[in-house]
């Protein structure tokens, strides 16, 4: 094991929560420390939202990079801004599968 473990931040829609849980225990197993997005049970008010957006952005600040969960090329919006943000940090972006075709960071290109 390296001196400090890559830290990975997942990002992804709150609707593939199974598939940011397997990420991140695959991940853990190899070795890596994971932040990922905080799980809630039913919804949240704009507040809490924003609060969250703001809480997971400082969690892609401390990471060495992000790993977009995107079962079938899905990018939602909350999930496109963190691209968004990471890529204007310089934090390297990666995906579980292709993007869908829309712009993750709003710029034509992904």
């Amino acid at each position: 094991m390296p001196v400090r473990p890559d830290i990975v931040c997942i990002c992804g829609s709150a609707r593939f929560a199974d598939e940011m849980r397997d990420a991140s225990r695959d991940l853990t197993l190899r070795g890596v420390i994971v932040l990922a997005p905080a799980e809630m049970d039913g919804d949240v008010s704009a507040d809490q939202k924003a609060h969250l957006d703001a809480l997971h952005r400082h969690k892609i600040d401390l990471a060495d990079r992000v790993l977009v969960v995107n079962p079938g090329g899905y990018v939602g919006a909350s999930t496109a801004a963190e691209i968004a943000y990471a890529r204007a940090t310089g934090t390297p972006v990666s995906f579980t599968a292709p993007p869908d075709g829309a712009a993750a960071d709003g710029s034509g290109e992904l």
